[in-house]
């Protein structure tokens, strides 16, 4: 099976739209009223910390020498053998 590489900014989005689907989904199914327009700070917050926590990764990869998925003990482009 083929590893990819992980994104923490991906999975922090991911969380936050989730979070609306189950705002939304308990709104359809009764359990609570929410109006219509309450999702949308929900998304927004999710999408800024999803973009600072992919701007926090990108910097702590580049500081450390990894980037581009290329694992640090296979060398990269400008290594020599």
């Amino acid at each position: 099976m083929l590893r990819h590489e992980f994104r923490p900014g991906r999975l922090v989005a991911g969380l936050f739209f989730t979070l609306a689907g189950v705002v939304y989904a308990g709104d359809a199914g009764g359990l609570w009223e929410t109006p219509w327009f309450a999702v949308i700070p929900l998304v927004v917050a999710g999408l800024c910390l999803a973009g600072a926590t992919a701007a926090v990764t990108r910097a702590l990869r580049r500081r450390s020498g990894r980037g581009r998925g290329i694992p640090a003990e296979a060398g990269g482009p400008d290594q020599v053998a």
